[in-house]
């Protein structure tokens, strides 16, 4: 199939080179417009940023000249690693000018009539866009993915809801790339950890339920898990790992948990779309794993992995559960929301 071409808002930021990385060999889609703030506009992107990847470069994105973040000589398709500074209003632009922008920001995912999704979570999700488009007028539209936590949490808390998920408490061990560059100053950081990350807390309680949430009668309807999160930064470097405890209206059993997670799949698996990992969530039966050195790059990034499951005094159930920060909780979900959007024939 001949290539989609697509443009990246926020191209010299972490995110942003996520991005680059993830598209150098991508199948259907190759990056040919690179957008950022005006200090970066009229420059190669050699010049314009400071590689921060293990990956190589591509040489034809090097040589690329930046643009400013405006719309008109982007493609159609556009992802965004915009700062949610000024994420907003750009990406609304871009969308008013007929671009769908597929965005990391958090500024519209809470948006009634836009799609808050993990593809293999709540796909039909994407219902909402007819609904987006008459709410706002736009010729284009907009898609989001959650906060690189929630992504972790509401992938490992799907399976359970056929189980009747009543409440969720977290706390998470968040990676310093989650912070972005140069992310936190090491003397605050090495040694030590960090516990609060200003806002987190929220997008976790109230993006998880938008997710988890079902589409009826043109919109959302929440899912009415209680979610308590206390968020915290560690000197680790990829990977957020999460401490998760369950309360179910049900009593499985814990080969019925693990039944759920290990068989869990949806329509990126189904459609064998090509950043897809072959299982979502992988369970690991030793008693020291999940950890982000020996997991966190299973699958290129894609998969959660899942470990620790032992009953909880206070709830039912409780468990570790691990995810990319970057890829599977930004960049790559990203890639994968626009892959299913155009095997569902949206693009």
């Amino acid at each position: 199939m001949a290539h989609i071409p697509v443009g990246i808002l926020g191209a010299t930021g972490m995110v942003g080179q996520q991005f680059i990385a993830l598209l150098a060999e991508h199948p259907w889609f190759k990056v040919e417009w690179l957008g950022a703030s005006a200090r970066s506009a009229g420059k190669t992107f050699r010049d314009a940023a400071a590689w921060r990847l293990p990956n190589r470069l591509p040489d034809e994105v090097a040589n690329r000249m930046v643009d400013a973040a405006e719309p008109g000589g982007a493609p159609r398709l556009v992802f965004s690693g915009l700062d949610s500074s000024v994420a907003g209003e750009i990406e609304a632009a871009f969308a008013r000018a007929g671009h769908l922008v597929v965005s990391n920001s958090r500024n519209h995912r809470m948006a009634p009539g836009v799609p808050l999704l993990i593809p293999e979570v709540n796909a039909e999700h994407l219902k909402l866009l007819d609904a987006q488009g008459e709410s706002t007028g736009w010729r284009g539209r907009i898609v989001t993915n959650p906060n690189c936590s929630t992504v972790v949490l509401a992938t490992a808390l799907a399976p359970l809801c056929q189980f009747g998920l009543k409440t969720t408490m977290i706390t998470t061990l968040q990676a310093i790339s989650g912070a972005g560059y140069p992310g936190v100053p090491s003397w605050d950081i090495l040694g030590n950890v960090i516990p609060h990350i200003g806002g987190e807390e929220e997008k976790i309680e109230t993006e998880t339920r938008k997710i988890l949430g079902t589409f009826a009668n043109g919109r959302i309807e929440y899912h009415p898990v209680t979610i308590s999160a206390t968020t915290t930064r560690v000197p680790v470097q990829n990977g957020h790992t999460e401490s998760i405890s369950v309360g179910l209206a049900e009593r499985p059993t814990p080969e019925a948990i693990i039944e759920a997670w290990t068989s869990f799949k949806g329509r990126p698996q189904d459609l064998d779309l090509p950043s897809a990992p072959p299982r979502p969530i992988v369970y690991l039966t030793e008693a020291n794993r999940p950890q982000p050195l020996l997991d966190v790059n299973r699958d290129g990034g894609m998969t959660v992995t899942v470990g620790r499951l032992r009953p909880c005094s206070l709830f039912d159930y409780k468990f570790v559960a691990l995810g990319h920060n970057t890829i599977r909780g930004a960049a790559g979900v990203a890639i994968l929301n626009a892959e299913l959007m155009h095997r569902e024939g949206l693009l």
